[in-house]
């Protein structure tokens, strides 16, 4: 009985933290929440202080009765979850179950997992933190309070299996709102002018833009102002006014907060907030490298700080040293200002080792773990890079009156952007080199273009935009901008379109429901200012309890006004291409327990349903016929051919055109702990194939 147990949320973290403790430590896994409000009932005795009843997740049974033995026999136990409110509840949740005293020193954390982090935690073992308990215990409530009192009433008004969440409603909202702005946008027309320029010393040519009349900046509205300016400098001379010469500095941008991560990884590499959140706790968890085993690759992934620790940052520095030269050392190191209200728990995401450079671990990695660790890496590097500098020319023209600008702007020195440069949603600015040009040179006109535009509406947001307004906007915390993403997407609400989050006609009847009966919930100021009682909750600047009753007794008047005298709402049906066989009339979509089918809609008279049916591009292997995805009793895609009963071919598995290159047989994607693959159906064979470059079934299983 001389073990020491260490509890942990995953198998994968258990391995690699197993690896730097040694025998005398028996490290397990708790396979994330072990107690959890019952989904049978609210679970929360409203009336006695809101007190939770919590209870065994369904399927932990087993793996809590493993646990309970293993404690049993260790010496001492240390519950070593995630540093944050989630972690502390789930180790709070352990505690209970098995009789530890809450108060002992039985809580380890690490902001990265590697051997000195994980060392020098049981040095510093802690109690568990009530606060942050507390702080996630009242989120918990809340959300149950809100979709459980809120849901039945939209099943009973709208339409039944619908539901609603707390941050969940509030992120519909700003993208319906988004949709109406859209939607109510008037175009204004605007014209530009370009003309391209030859200066007489050189002969080199150069865009220069129309600008206004006299010095001063005016917009051309229309043909008629347009077409005044065009035939007053028609084959006249365009003499430079002005040329100012400049610098401009621009910084590195700090290193990765979990939402700034989520943004970059939707702009660059083209993944969803989920992808980027499951990737990313793969490189935080462990891989296993080739010679060295498990290594946790990167810092602990939900955070909101961009502090690192000095440690890192010195390394940093010397590595960038001898890899890029002195001159990209700045003589004091980069710090960065969090935004206002970001919780400094942790530090930003960055590599655990500079000597990990992604080159050197690719073969480890499958092709989304290496893109999204190459990103990581090269962000951390550049944050701690010199600037970079560039030269800037702006020319003034004057051509009988109107005004005309050219910008040019070169590189002096590339600092930070030798390895990285931020992705943006606007446009980029493109590097420009204008000709040597002085005040007073002549330049005559090869061409002068006019241009008709108009003014665009917003654009529909994207996850990564959606993800940078919820930031801004005080809605939600790190944790929770994937989850709310891939809820309202899941329930219908929201469509993906490409990148664009589109609002359906469901989300906009739900939204409607909602800001009538529930304004408050929808609200982003009252939500924004919910967070802010749950940070204070964190802070022990006020009681968990206290949060809910000032919010439940409103909420729960209007719940009761709702259920009562809210209308019904009719959700329009979206009709098909299909005909109905039976009838003749036009299938309409429906959304029932497995997902969307075809419904004819005369019913009851007709009670003609079909599937959705789903083709993949490869061909049945037994018979060449198509392949469709379906789904079982339980809503879990599988894919069969087309020509059932027939042909009983059928796989779990996404199957791919590739062939095996040992036995000939089929190729199907397969998901694993460190992401997807591509291996070989027959199990005799088992080939596996390695190629780390993300194939074209990788991205489509991405895309789904």
């Amino acid at each position: 009985m001389s073990e020491t147990l260490v509890i942990v949320e995953s198998p994968a973290k258990a391995k690699t933290i197993g690896k730097f403790l040694g025998t005398k430590y028996k490290v397990v896994a708790s396979n994330g929440h072990v107690r959890d409000l019952p989904k049978s009932q609210i679970g929360v005795k409203i009336e006695n202080n809101f007190e939770p009843k919590y209870i065994t997740l369904r399927g932990r049974g087993d793996v809590l009765e493993k646990i309970r033995k293993e404690a049993k026999n260790a010496e001492k136990v240390f519950l070593a979850t995630d540093p944050d409110r989630e972690g502390e509840a789930i180790s709070w949740h352990l505690a209970q179950v098995l009789n530890l005293d809450e108060k002992s020193k039985c809580r380890i954390v690490f902001n990265e997992i590697t051997s000195s982090a994980v060392k020098n935690s049981i040095k510093g073992a802690r109690a568990i933190d009530m606060r942050l308990v507390n702080a996630q215990q009242a989120r918990r409530i809340l959300d149950r309070l809100v979709g459980y009192e809120i849901s039945p009433i939209l099943w009973r008004k709208v339409r039944k299996g619908l539901s609603a969440g707390r941050v969940q409603s509030v992120a519909t909202r700003i993208i319906c709102d988004r949709e109406n702005e859209i939607r109510e946008f008037v175009p204004e027309e605007y014209w530009n002018i370009t003309a391209k320029l030859r200066e007489g010393k050189n002969k080199k040519t150069f865009e220069a833009k129309y600008y206004g009349e006299n010095g001063s900046k005016r917009e051309l509205k229309n043909e008629a102002d347009t077409k005044e300016v065009l035939d007053r400098i028609n084959d006249q001379l365009f003499s430079i006014s002005e040329v100012k010469e400049g610098t401009k500095t621009r910084h590195p941008a700090p290193p990765f907060t979990t939402s700034s991560l989520q943004q970059e990884a939707s702009r660059k590499l083209g993944f969803t907030t989920k992808r980027t959140m499951m990737i990313a706790q793969q490189l935080y968890e462990g891989i296993d490298i080739g010679g060295k085993g498990a290594v946790g690759l990167i810092s602990y992934i939900r955070t909101d700080s961009v502090r690192i620790a000095s440690e890192a940052q010195q390394a940093a520095r010397a590595y960038i040293g001898n890899r890029f030269g002195d001159k990209y050392v700045p003589e004091k190191p980069n710090f960065y200002k969090g935004r206002e209200g970001a919780q400094d728990a942790h530090e930003a995401i960055r590599p655990t080792g500079v000597e990990n450079d992604p080159a050197s671990i690719k073969d480890s990695l499958t092709g989304e773990q290496y893109r999204l660790y190459k990103l990581i890496y090269e962000r951390f590097l550049a944050s701690q890079m010199s600037d970079a500098i560039f030269a800037t020319t702006q020319v003034t023209l004057d051509c009988a009156g109107s005004t005309f600008r050219a910008n040019g702007i070169r590189t002096i020195f590339d600092g930070f952007t030798a390895i990285y440069t931020e992705g943006r949603d606007d446009a980029q600015e493109k590097e420009t080199v204008l000709p040597e040009l002085a005040s007073g040179e002549t330049c005559h006109a090869e061409k002068i273009d006019s241009e008709q535009k108009f003014t665009q509406p917003p654009p529909r947001y994207t996850e990564a935009t959606l993800v940078k307004a919820l930031e801004e906007k005080g809605i939600g915390r790190p944790s929770t901008y994937s989850p709310t993403i891939s809820t309202i997407v899941e329930r219908g609400y929201i469509a993906r379109e490409k990148k664009q989050l589109v609002p359906t006609e469901l989300g906009f009847v739900v939204n409607r429901f909602m800001l009538e009966n529930f304004d408050e919930v929808v609200d982003v100021q009252f939500t924004a200012m919910m967070e802010n009682e749950l940070d204070d909750v964190e802070e022990d600047k006020i009681a968990w309890a206290d949060v809910l009753k000032k919010f439940y007794g409103p909420f729960h008047e209007k719940v009761e006004v709702a259920l009562e005298k809210a209308p019904p709402e009719k959700i329009p049906d979206e009709v098909s291409d299909i005909v109905c066989e039976k009838c003749g009339a036009m299938m309409v979509y429906k959304i029932g327990r497995f997902g969307k089918f075809l419904a004819c809609p005369n019913f009851p008279t007709c009670r003609n349903t079909k599937a959705i049916v789903e083709k993949i591009d490869v061909p049945c292997p037994k018979c060449g016929a198509a392949l469709i995805k379906r789904k079982s009793k339980r809503g879990k895609a599988f894919y069969g051919c087309e020509r059932y009963p027939e042909c009983d071919f059928v796989s779990w598995d996404k199957p791919t055109k590739m062939a095996c290159p040992q036995c000939g047989g089929m190729m199907v994607q397969k998901i694993g702990q460190n992401g997807s693959y591509i291996a070989c159906m027959n199990k005799e064979c088992g080939y596996i194939h390695r190629n780390t470059k993300k194939s074209k079934e990788e991205k489509e299983g991405e895309a789904e």
